[in-house]
């Protein structure tokens, strides 16, 4: 791998995890959760995945955490509506 895929996939992994242990998540229902329920999830997520492209680079300048923000509600979706598809 010539982009250093690997270390950047563990950092995803770990960023992923550690959202999990941050305050916002500490109730047994995350807010996210309620939302794909209630049936927006795609649009959730796709409008999150927008604002995020859309401040990297302006907000705080190129902030990795854009991008890991990006990948994560990439990887919700895409577990959300995929996975039981394969």
């Amino acid at each position: 791998m010539k982009f250093n895929e690997e270390e950047v996939l563990n950092w995803v992994r770990n960023h992923i995890i550690d959202t999990y242990g941050r305050h916002y998540s500490q109730d047994k229902i995350q807010s996210t959760e309620f939302i794909f329920d209630a049936g927006h999830g795609e649009g959730f997520s796709i409008g999150n995945i927008i604002k995020y492209a859309q401040r990297y680079g302006k907000k705080n300048g190129h902030n990795p955490d854009d991008l890991l923000k990006i990948i994560h509600y990439a990887i919700i979706l895409l577990g959300s509506e995929h996975i039981d598809k394969k």
